[in-house]
Parts: C-alpha cells; structure tokens; sequence
C-alpha cells in the first residue's frame, strides 16, 4: 500500500500523515513513523532491483516524499489522454474514431483498481472514480455504436452491465434506446418497467427525468428517437 500511495500522488509531494491514514486508517501503531521509514526503505529496495538504477523514484522532501516516473508510462495518464480524444472525436461525428478510443482506453483496464487494498481514505476514493471513470467509458462506447446504427451489439452488453449496477439509470436509458432502435418497443417498454421497479424497491424513487422522457418518446412513437445521435 505504500507503492500504492506514492503512485495515485505521482509527481506530488505525500506526507507522512498522509502515508499512516492510507496503512493504519484509523489505528496506527505507537512506533507509525519509524515503520513508515522502514517501508520506504524496503519499497526503494525493490524498485532500485526492478531497475530505477539510480535510486531516484522517490524523492524525500522536508514534507513528505515524491514519487517520480522519470519517463515511465502510466495507465491512468494514457486512460484519459484516449477518453478526451474519443470525446473529442465523438463531439465532431467522427463516431469510428471515437469508438477506437473508448475501446483502447478500456483495454488498459485489467481489473478492479487496487483490488483489496483500497481501505485508506486516498486509496478507497481512487477506486471509487477509476471505477466510475471505467463505467463512464463503457457508456461512451455505447453512444458511439449507437450513433453508427449498430444498436443490436450492444444489446446484450447492457443486460449484463444492469444486471450488474442495478442502479445505474443510463444503462436502461441506453437499453431502451437500442431496442426501440431494433423494432423492439415492447421489450424496451418492459425495461422502463423494470427500473421503475428497481428503483422504487431499493430507493423510493422515480426514474430520473431523462428516463421518463425517453419513456415516453417511444410510447408516441416520437420521431426523434430516430436521429442517429438522440439519447
């Protein structure tokens, strides 16, 4: 968790409060500084073995240390350079592009992010927004295949994304709009149906706004659902 730290701060200084709120939580050890410098002194060890040859990964400031890449890639960096271009893309109708950026920007997603370490307030919020970043992505991939007409890939895709993030109400947005895209109305009138259920179940709530638009939208038929970039 120290290497885990110093990363999601790269280029920033942490101090060492910082680094017993992300080991201890709430319960750190009476000796919590000395054991903090024998961890930074193991980590330095390692990454000197793995090939940082002149030891200089990590910086020591009067306030904290500093971890520094020196050249290194780094997914998270690479992730959202290719969601911004892809949004770029997407924004000007160039949907193919768009959809090459999305799908490239998920293929450096190889799990969950800093899976069963993410217990430290810093850690535990990285988590929760690569997680959120990773299902914003996915929906963008969704918009463009539906902005290119190819609605029925998608299909199948999103039943198990609601099946999975139940409480996700632009997944059945996204539902709805490809199966009445399909000439399936019936079935994406059955999915309204299903949030409202969900939704009403765990919450108390009504679906959002843009939910019963859409809802409404097919139950008239509304011609601007076929508009290749309606949502």
């Amino acid at each position: 968790m120290t290497l885990a730290t110093l990363l999601i701060t790269a280029g920033r200084i942490t101090s060492k409060e910082q680094l017993v709120a992300e080991l201890w939580i709430a319960q750190p050890p009476r000796r919590a500084s000395a054991a903090v410098h024998v961890y930074l002194s193991q980590l330095r060890k390692f990454l000197v073995s793995a090939g940082d040859h002149e030891g200089q990964a990590i910086a020591t400031k009067p306030s904290g240390y500093m971890f520094r890449f020196h050249g290194a890639g780094y997914d998270v960096s690479d992730f959202q350079a290719l969601i911004r271009t892809g949004r770029a893309h997407h924004h000007e109708g160039r949907h193919e592009a768009a959809l090459e950026a999305f799908e490239r920007a998920l293929l450096l997603v190889r799990g969950p992010v800093l899976d069963g370490m993410a217990e430290g307030p810093a850690l535990s919020a990285i988590a929760t927004w690569a997680e959120e970043e990773r299902l914003g992505c996915i929906e963008l991939c969704v918009e463009a295949r539906t902005a290119l007409g190819r609605h029925r890939e998608v299909i199948s895709l999103l039943r198990g994304l609601i099946e999975e993030y139940p409480l996700r109400e632009s997944f059945y947005r996204q539902l709805m709009l490809v199966l009445y895209r399909s000439e399936r109305q019936a079935e994406a009138l059955r999915v309204y149906r299903s949030a409202q259920q969900v939704l009403r179940a765990e919450l108390g709530l009504e679906p959002c706004r843009s939910l019963r638009r859409l809802h409404q939208a097919i139950l008239t038929s509304d011609s601007l659902l076929d508009l290749p970039l309606a949502g």
